[in-house]
């Protein structure tokens, strides 16, 4: 996975994998809430304050797939798959999985460390949603947004933009002792997670290519090479090029090995 410059093997997907079932199941699980087994779902799915005495260890999982009306619902799952699946293009299903339940569940646990002593619950994948922009404004900063439609504004503008706006509203509403219904610690809690995630991962791959070029320049001075001199790589093949590339999608391009990464930078010369 590349979290600095992207990578698009495939090119961009209009529904990839991982976007669509999310946004499935969370439909589907909006449809039980609306059925006879709907309160009791939403008070044991939702995401309880620890001191309120209904709190569950599954709730800071399932509270994502609960939403409080249609709308909550339609513009979550449109913000969703409007960042989402660019980003899920780039990275791969199984990394972006990974990351969007890391950042709600984080959301969730810095969301009940500043909501002790509050009585309401939260519900809704904003939390991991918000991490997924945060995700977005990281890869393409000066990536152009039309606010409503109209406005154009770089990406990394917009959400910093909405990060202040969050966290203005968030201590704005405790200090008043505010009930809103919106749980803006849980949306700067998916931020924070998001920009901590990226910034690790981006720390392991600076390693891991400082770690390379020292093995390069090592055999370029003499040391042990894989190969010799005289001896010639082999022809890659077309299903070689097929299988490497489905890799990617799968799971991002730092999953290839040496020798897979050689392959496909072979074959992209020849192209």
């Amino acid at each position: 996975m590349n979290y600095s410059q992207p990578y698009s093997p495939g090119g961009f997907q209009f529904m990839p994998p991982a976007i669509k079932m999310i946004i499935l199941v969370n439909v589907g699980v909006f449809l039980l809430q609306l059925t006879p087994f709907g309160e009791t779902i939403s008070a044991l799915g939702a995401l309880w304050p620890i001191g309120s005495g209904n709190f569950r260890i599954w709730q800071p999982i399932t509270y994502m797939f609960l939403h409080g009306g249609m709308t909550h619902l339609f513009f979550n799952m449109f913000a969703l798959w409007m960042f989402g699946a660019e980003i899920e293009t780039h990275w791969g299903t199984r990394q972006f999985n990974i990351y969007y339940f890391v950042c709600g569940i984080g959301a969730a646990i810095i969301n009940l460390i500043a909501t002790m002593g509050n009585t309401y619950p939260t519900v809704g994948a904003s939390g991991a949603i918000y991490g997924v922009l945060l995700a977005f404004g990281m890869m393409f900063p000066n990536r152009y947004i039309f606010l409503y439609f109209l406005f154009p504004v770089k990406a990394k503008y917009f959400i910093a933009g909405y990060a202040l706006i969050e966290f203005v509203s968030g201590f704005g509403s405790r200090a008043m002792g505010s009930g809103s219904n919106i749980a803006h610690f849980a949306h700067l809690g998916g931020m924070l997670i998001g920009f901590l995630y990226i910034s690790i991962k981006r720390a392991e791959l600076s390693v891991s290519d400082l770690f390379d070029k020292v093995i390069s320049s090592a055999q370029k001075r003499g040391g042990p090479r894989l190969h010799t001199q005289n001896k010639v790589a082999p022809a890659v093949s077309e299903a070689e090029i097929n299988a490497i590339l489905d890799k990617i999608s799968e799971h991002g391009y730092a999953s290839l090995s040496q020798e897979e990464r050689r392959k496909l930078l072979k074959a992209s010369g020849k192209r």
